[in-house]
């Protein structure tokens, strides 16, 4: 069966996953930016909720580019470590994920050893950051001889069901030493098809739908509370599933 990824910034959404069978979550904080680094109390609150999920927690500094200052590394190095000293129930695996690029695009190999020394064999997971290098394929020789196990990519487009021949070939390349997961763009619509046609293994998505904002009384003119916002969905989380075991059968 597809393992499912759920990328959440919702303290709710974590059990959510769980209870909805998802396989691992993505852990964030500003996913309207992209994701970065959630606050070490949302990470121990996550860890604290759930009890036999995987939990891989985005370590991101800031929105915008992936080249990273010394002061910048040295931050994402100690949230790692910090991370890593929490405890987690016995059926929860804790990792990481992680990316950083050089100013021409190309992975920041130097900079990867830092943060893969800090995460001490942690699962690891290279994120989007790998869609915007130049070479996809010479990217996953580095990741491969990095030693990450995961890497998130549609392919080098914004949609993976747009690059999902990209996909195959990274899958064939890949074969067991690394795991190439489908993100951008995946539905209940498309995984099927996704699946079928990449040979991919692993899907991760936001699985979000709108909530009615908790405020009995706002102030649209700050633009801080819109009278919603974006949560974990059980309904998503769910017809994804369904799909994915319709095309079992089907198969």
């Amino acid at each position: 069966m597809t393992r499912v990824e759920i990328c959440l910034d919702d303290l709710a959404g974590a059990v959510l996953a769980e209870t909805c069978g998802a396989d691992r979550i993505e852990l964030c904080a500003a996913l309207g930016v992209g994701g970065t680094t959630p606050s070490i109390g949302t990470v121990e609150a996550v860890l604290g909720s759930v009890r036999s999920l995987g939990v891989q927690v985005l370590v991101r500094q800031r929105e915008g580019d992936f080249v990273y200052s010394r002061a910048e590394i040295a931050a994402m190095c100690a949230d790692i470590v910090t991370v890593r000293e929490l405890h987690p129930p016995a059926g929860v695996t804790v990792g990481f994920v992680i990316g950083a690029l050089t100013p021409y695009n190309t992975i920041d190999v130097r900079v990867m050893h830092e943060l893969l020394d800090a995460c001490g064999g942690a699962p690891v997971t290279f994120h989007k950051a790998f869609d915007q290098t130049q070479d996809l394929f010479a990217s996953l020789e580095t990741l491969m001889t990095l030693g990450v196990q995961r890497v998130l990519t549609a392919g080098g487009t914004s949609a993976a069901v747009d690059g999902q021949a990209a996909l195959a070939d990274l899958v064939r390349r890949a074969g067991e030493e690394l795991v190439v997961m489908a993100g951008g763009g995946v539905r209940a619509s498309n995984v099927v098809e996704l699946v079928g046609r990449t040979g991919i293994k692993e899907v991760h998505l936001r699985a979000s739908g709108w909530t009615p904002s908790a405020s009995a009384h706002r102030n649209a003119e700050f633009g801080y509370d819109l009278g919603r916002r974006l949560v974990t969905s059980a309904e998503v989380i769910a017809e994804l599933k369904a799909a994915l075991r319709r095309g079992k059968a089907e198969a």
